[in-house]
């Protein structure tokens, strides 16, 4: 029996699960780099109008670098692969209170993506959820901001609260440049995962793991690279040899990162307000985020555009050398 076609956003029909865009689809056949972008950063992690300049931003560096930008995400349940510029503000806006669509853009994850397609709903995707739609598009380099990982013990009890990011970086090939992982988690236990999961962590010109707003975790990275063909050298021997995927981590640039002591004041302070207010599960990182912005003054907001910039770029300068 043949598949049934989809109505995608745009009202046209598709035979595939995917929508591709035509300048991603005519980039791939030509062999030209593409860079994957998520849309979680822009429904969930920055408030309105910051995060619609940030992905702007984001896809200029991407460009600037010499690679295609795919920002991805579900729209009415269509899979997207290159949002338009007008479908990436209507994302953005869609953080805005006062917009139609606040609140009723999911947050998809791998497991949440057949949910959002089924239900015709719009869906902004998150790291292992754009690894999932990336990987199906043939893929291979993805841009974000900080991986997920595990979530520290709460009353000397671990949580067992562990990203799906880890177990899309075991399944899916594909070169993931991040500043590390967000420093609310235990990064020591999510290197240990990674570790297990046989997922390499790639230092970019540094050996310490970064920390999203830290440019060090006093956690060692697990090789390091200097330039983007040492890089893009690196991933292509991991999946020769049956590998997924590859953490190229980041340190973001030095004149954004906070100092460790006042950021670890402002986060105690945030983690004391979401057990108050009973926030958990997948909403804690966005409340976390947002409270961190209001402690800081907004210089954690500052630090995160300036390294979802810096990440664009070099993940565009690695996907050029993995096309060459």
């Amino acid at each position: 029996m043949a598949e049934p076609r989809r109505r995608c956003y745009d009202g046209t029909i598709m035979q595939t699960p995917l929508d591709v865009r035509r300048e991603i689809k005519e980039a791939r056949q030509e062999g030209r780099p593409v860079v994957a972008l998520e849309s979680t950063v822009i429904a969930h992690g920055l408030p309105w109008p910051q995060n619609l300049d940030a992905a702007r931003r984001v896809e200029a560096a991407v460009r600037a670098g010499g690679a295609i930008p795919a920002t991805i995400a579900v729209l009415s349940g269509c899979p997207v692969i290159g949002l338009s510029a007008a479908e990436l503000e209507t994302f953005a806006r869609s953080a805005d209170p006062a917009s139609d669509l606040h609140g009723r853009v999911r947050k998809a994850g791998r497991r949440d993506l057949a949910a959002a397609i089924a239900q015709r709903a719009h869906a902004a995707t998150t790291v292992s959820g754009t690894m999932a739609l990336a990987g199906e598009a043939g893929l291979s380099v993805f841009a974000t901001g900080g991986i997920g990982g595990v979530h520290p013990a709460v009353d000397g009890r671990q949580a067992f609260d562990v990203s799906a990011d880890l177990h899309e970086l075991a399944r899916t090939p594909m070169l993931v440049v991040c500043a590390g992982a967000k420093n609310i988690l235990d990064l020591a236990a999510t290197l240990e995962v990674l570790e297990t999961l046989a997922v390499p962590v790639v230092g970019y010109g540094t050996d310490e793991f970064p920390a999203f707003y830290l440019r060090g975790s006093g956690l060692s990275c697990s090789a390091r690279v200097e330039s983007p063909q040492e890089a893009a050298a690196l991933a292509s021997a991991h999946w020769q040899l049956g590998g997924a995927g590859v953490v190229l981590a980041q340190p973001l640039p030095a004149e954004h990162a906070l100092d460790p002591a006042t950021y670890r004041a402002a986060l105690t302070e945030a983690e004391a307000l979401a057990r108050s207010q009973g926030v958990t599960g997948s909403a804690l990182t966005p409340f976390l985020l947002a409270q961190l912005a209001r402690l800081t003054q907004g210089r954690t907001l500052a630090a995160n555009l300036a390294l979802l910039e810096a990440n664009a770029r070099l993940a565009a300068q690695v996907a050029v050398a993995l096309s060459q």
